[in-house]
C-alpha cells in the first residue's frame, strides 16, 4: 500500500512548470528567463523530475534541447494541464480589469486604430488596452504582446501561433496634386522610372511594385530612403515625388485632394495579419479584438480582398 502511494505522488509543481517551459520554449535559458530563476536551477528542475518518473523526458541536441517521444506526449498533457489550471485560475477570481497589449505596425496604429480606441474600449470595458506601435515581431514566449499586426508579403507560419488575413489592401502610386501638374502623365508602370520616386526604408518596396506590374530589367533606383510610411506619405504630400502607400494609410488624403493616385493600375503587395498564441485563439478578448480590426482594416474605401481569410496553426 505505501508503495502504491508513493508510485501516485505528483512531482514537484516546480518542476513540471519548469519542464513546460522548456519544452514551449526548447532553451534552458528561455526557459529561465520566463520563470525568472537561473538556468542552473531549472536544469535541476529537469533532472529531479526525470528521476522522480524514472523516464528520459528531454535529450540534448546541439546547443539545446528537444524532448524525446516520452517527453513529447507528457508535455502535451503537462501544457493542457497548466492551461486548465490557468482559466480555473481567471474563472473563480472575481471581475476586474485585465490588460489587453496590441503590437501594430506604426502606419496603421496611427492612421486606422488610434481614433477607433473608444469603440474597442467599449467593446472590452474591463480591459486596459495597451496599443504599441512597432516595427518589431512580438516574443509571446516571454508574454511581450497578447496579439499583433503585422504586413507580410505571404503567410509566414510560426509554431504555436495562429495567423489570419485581416485585410489586403491595394497599393497606390501617389503624389500631390502640385507633383502632379508639372510633371508628364503617367501611362503605363515603367513610366515611374523618369519621376522622382521616394522610397520606405530601401528601394526594395518600389522593386516589387515594379515586378509585379510587370516592369523588367530596373536600373538602380535612386532617391531619399525615409524611415517608414507615414514619412514617405508625408513627402509626397509636400510634392517631394511619388510614394507607395497602401489604401489605409492614404484612403482619407485621396479623398481630400491633398493626394492624387498615379497608378495606371491596382497592384496587391501581402497584407496586415493578425497573429496570437494558438491555445488562446479563442479567448472572448481575442475574438473582439479580431471582428474590431476587420471592421478598423476593411471598412469605407478600403479594399476587401481579406474577406477569405487564410489560417494556419
Amino acid at each position: 500500500m505505501a508503495e502504491d502511494r508513493l508510485s501516485m505522488r505528483l512531482p514537484s509543481l516546480n518542476a513540471l512548470r519548469a519542464f513546460e517551459a522548456v519544452g514551449r520554449t526548447g532553451s534552458i535559458k528561455a526557459a529561465s528567463d520566463e520563470l525568472s530563476v537561473s538556468p542552473t536551477v531549472v536544469s535541476r528542475h529537469i533532472r529531479k523530475l526525470q528521476l522522480d518518473l524514472n523516464v528520459a523526458l528531454v535529450a540534448a541536441h546541439g546547443r539545446g534541447l528537444l524532448l524525446t517521444a516520452a517527453g513529447e506526449a507528457f508535455h502535451a498533457r503537462v501544457s493542457r494541464a497548466f492551461d486548465i489550471l490557468r482559466q480555473a485560475n481567471e474563472d473563480v477570481r472575481p471581475v476586474s480589469r485585465r490588460s489587453l497589449t496590441i503590437w501594430c505596425m506604426p502606419g496603421i496604429a496611427n492612421q486606422r486604430l488610434l481614433g477607433r480606441l473608444p469603440s474597442l474600449m467599449n467593446l472590452l470595458p474591463n480591459h486596459d488596452i495597451a496599443l504599441y506601435p512597432t516595427l518589431s515581431r512580438a516574443d509571446f514566449t516571454r508574454g511581450e504582446a497578447d496579439a499583433e499586426i503585422v504586413h507580410m508579403n505571404m503567410l509566414i507560419s510560426r509554431p504555436k501561433v495562429r495567423t489570419e488575413l485581416i485585410s489586403a489592401p491595394k497599393i497606390h502610386a501617389v503624389a500631390s496634386p502640385a507633383f502632379r501638374s508639372c510633371h508628364p502623365v503617367v501611362t503605363q508602370p515603367s513610366d515611374f522610372l523618369r519621376l522622382p520616386l521616394i522610397h520606405e526604408a530601401s528601394t526594395l518596396y518600389w522593386e516589387q511594385w515594379f515586378e509585379n506590374a510587370g516592369v523588367t530589367d530596373l536600373p538602380m533606383l535612386r532617391g531619399p530612403c525615409l524611415w517608414h510610411a507615414h514619412l514617405t506619405i508625408e513627402a509626397a504630400r509636400q510634392g517631394q515625388g511619388v510614394a507607395l502607400a497602401n489604401t489605409l494609410l492614404v484612403e482619407e488624403d485621396l479623398a481630400a485632394g491633398r493626394l492624387v493616385d498615379l497608378s495606371p493600375q491596382p497592384v496587391s503587395l501581402g497584407g496586415y495579419y493578425f497573429v496570437a498564441v494558438a491555445r488562446r485563439w479563442g479567448d472572448p478578448e481575442l475574438v473582439v479584438l479580431r471582428r474590431w480590426l476587420k471592421e478598423a482594416l476593411q471598412g469605407s474605401i478600403a479594399n476587401r480582398a481579406a474577406d477569405a481569410t487564410t489560417r494556419s496553426e
